[in-house]
């Protein structure tokens, strides 16, 4: 039986509604294959990507490749069942507070500056003993010690949620910024392999900075003081033995700060939130 144009219209406008109706269950199916806690936003399992878990395991050889030729294996940590891909890693970076803010004003909102004002007193009152012994070895501002540590973690307070392990491979993964990555994963795992530590037990920022002082793998192994990572004492001397280091070199603390973090806003806050404590609470 031949079929009238008029037919022909209606069987393939059915035929396309019927093939649409089949690719939106197969897409909803799939995306069921993933993690929808936007608070955590990662990836369920390793090697598992919006494209092929094949293709993302092909995508790291050359991170591994590279790791093994300097002495460490990540395979096995890549398998591990806490191992896991930051969903878009990038956008962490695009939106902190320092790419969100257009002036000084709304960085220190962000931060929460008015508080940390105020909280920066029981911080010096705490440990004035070790801020006094680290102003005096490494002649470095308590003020400016505490300020650093107030609005890095919060006096000690927020550490971060990540791994940072898991955020440098995402990085990597996500080709962002990949050659720091591979630099701080290698920083990373002669960090782990000197303290014995296992990697998946330690807490970062989605930058991969650890402890109340917020340093990246290349700065802990380099000017991190003591043992114990989550000592406040070690933290405060750590902190003033990276200022001093660049203050050193540049004759200027702030210099010293801008090289703590690569952003004027940054500087400022910190440098605004030591004079305000200088001003309120004491003199150096």
């Amino acid at each position: 039986m031949r079929l009238s144009s008029k037919q022909s219209s209606l069987l393939t406008i059915i035929l396309l509604i019927f093939l649409w109706i089949i690719l939106f269950v197969f897409s909803a199916a799939a995306g069921n294959n993933y993690s929808t806690n936007t608070e955590n936003s990662k990836f369920v399992s390793p090697y598992h990507s919006l494209e092929d878990p094949t293709e993302e395991k092909e995508s790291l050889q050359p991170l591994i490749a590279f790791l093994k030729k300097e002495g460490y294996e990540i395979e096995e940590l890549l398998a591990d069942s806490r191992f896991e891909l930051y969903d878009g890693i990038a956008d962490r970076f695009r939106k902190s507070a320092e790419r969100k803010s257009h002036t000084l004003e709304s960085y220190k909102r962000i931060l929460g500056f008015d508080a940390k004002a105020r909280e920066i007193r029981n911080f010096i009152n705490k440990h004035s003993d070790q801020l006094d012994k680290a102003s005096q070895e490494y002649g470095i501002s308590k003020y400016v010690i505490s300020a650093i540590i107030g609005i890095e973690s919060d006096f000690g307070q927020n550490i971060g949620s990540y791994n940072p392990f898991n955020a440098y491979v995402s990085m990597y993964a996500e080709n962002y910024r990949r050659d720091f990555a591979k630099a701080q994963l290698k920083e990373l795992m002669e960090f782990v392999a000197r303290n014995n530590i296992d990697v998946f037990e330690l807490k970062s920022s989605y930058a991969g900075a650890m402890t109340f002082a917020q340093f990246i793998p290349y700065s802990l192994n380099k000017w991190f003081v003591g043992k114990d990572l989550f000592d406040m004492d070690n933290n405060i001397m750590s902190v003033a033995n990276y200022l001093a280091y660049f203050k050193k070199r540049t004759n200027s603390i702030r210099t010293a700060v801008l090289r703590y973090n690569p952003s004027s806003l940054y500087t400022k806050a910190v440098l605004d939130l030591a004079d305000t404590a200088e001003k309120r609470y004491g003199t150096r």
